[in-house]
């Protein structure tokens, strides 16, 4: 539902979109509608948005925001990141309030999974 003044869409580049939708596809049974060649949007997912098609990645350390998944089975989730071609950034740690890691998708774009204390 959108509402007035909330979070409703959300942006980011991905060098390689087709790895990218197969990537979330996997890992998250996220769907897409593609819009031509050069952008892909996913809706019903937490936050709606899209992919569109640059040489750019979006990182934490490079000031972009980190946008966080949770899961229950944070070690099962992981894996599947792993599996489904992933790149594990920061791997397991602790933190005040839970767990997460850090990973990046095939595009580059890094994104943070937590789950809640051991």
């Amino acid at each position: 539902m959108n509402r007035h003044g909330k979070l409703n869409y959300v942006e980011m580049p991905a060098a390689d979109i087709d790895a990218t939708k197969a990537f979330f596809s996997k890992v998250f049974n996220w769907t897409f509608t593609d819009y031509g060649p050069d952008y892909t949007a996913f809706a019903n997912e937490g936050l709606d948005g899209g992919f569109y098609r640059a040489p750019l990645s979006a990182k934490a350390e490079n000031g972009s925001a980190l946008l966080v998944f949770y899961s229950e089975s944070l070690e099962e989730t992981r894996n599947e990141v792993v599996r489904a071609g992933g790149t594990i950034l920061k791997e397991v740690y602790d933190f005040p309030g839970g767990r997460r890691f850090h990973f990046a998708e095939p595009s580059g774009n890094e994104f943070a999974v937590w789950s809640d204390p051991a």
